[in-house]
């Protein structure tokens, strides 16, 4: 009761369908909730788009709307959100510009308060939807992670080498800092991974492709984080954002503290080739180092 404003949060890092979430995941979550009566809208906040901030192959960072509303507009057409959006009636919402408002985020690990689309102080709960992948900084890009997207554009730059620039000052292992500063700055209630299709090895974007068939969901983001991870075959303590969540009281911290239903992890369980971890530092002067 009282969740009747639900956005789903997909993760849309680019315009390939390869490395992102799948579109009839959104629309069978979608229709589900408005059989419900729920009010539902899907918001993002790409990374890249082909030339919009990606330009003979290099990758710029930009606070300009113009380029970053083209951007966002062009990943939707490309991946059928569009088209799932007006079929559905929903609204389609671009996160990188429009009304923002500021959310205080007591204690934070980089900000003391984030600059949010106020389309996400608005709705009652937010859904993230990731694709199960690896992850070349954060080991595991799943429910928190996709939450980096919430980071506005024409704030904090898109792509967000800034917003990692910024949270390296303040010594952040696997940009757990950034990622755990915007779970808590936001109304995170619910995690639908899909792990139709996953990625191994060097995800986000340059892993491998597996077939997995599952959906893995939860109402508590880091439980279902930490379930997907060990499905993939990591342990909890391999994954920073986890370490560091739970160092501020985040539950659970071990997976015998979650009640898992459906089928039994070891039925389902593969051991994904293992990303080529990169401290943040270490692409810096070369990733979204210029601006436009």
């Amino acid at each position: 009761m009282g969740k009747e404003r639900i956005m789903l949060k997909p993760n849309l890092l680019a315009e390939s369908p390869d490395f992102t979430t799948k579109p009839e995941v959104i629309r069978t979550l979608a229709q589900l909730m408005k059989n419900s009566g729920k009010e539902v809208f899907i918001g993002e906040g790409s990374a890249t788009a082909s030339g919009s901030n990606v330009k003979e192959n290099v990758v710029y960072r930009t606070k300009n709307r113009e380029i970053l509303d083209n951007m966002q507009q062009l990943v939707f057409d490309k991946l059928g959100y569009t088209e799932l959006a007006k079929s559905k009636g929903i609204p389609l919402i671009n996160l990188h510009s429009g009304e923002m408002v500021d959310v205080e985020v007591p204690n934070g690990f980089v900000f003391d308060k984030i600059t949010l689309h106020r389309s996400l102080t608005d709705i009652d709960l937010l859904c993230s939807v990731p694709m199960m992948k690896t992850h070349q900084l954060a080991t595991v890009t799943l429910g928190m992670k996709n939450l980096i997207g919430l980071y506005p554009g024409t704030i904090y730059y898109s792509v967000r080498s800034w917003l990692h620039d910024h949270a390296a000052k303040a010594e952040s292992p696997g940009v757990a800092f950034e990622i755990i500063d915007m779970v808590r700055a936001n109304k995170l209630g619910l995690v639908i991974v899909d792990g139709s299709i996953a990625m191994e090895g060097n995800g986000p974007r340059m892993g491998s492709l597996v077939k997995m068939d599952l959906i893995i969901a939860g109402t508590n983001p880091l439980a279902t984080d930490m379930v997907t991870a060990n499905i993939m075959g990591f342990n909890t303590n391999e994954i920073p954002t986890f370490t560091w969540a739970h160092k501020i009281g985040m539950k659970p911290t071990v997976l015998d503290e979650i009640e898992i239903r459906g089928e039994k992890l070891d039925n389902v369980r593969r051991k994904f080739i293992r990303p080529n971890v990169l401290p943040w530092n270490s692409i810096s002067k070369f990733w979204g180092v210029q601006e436009i």
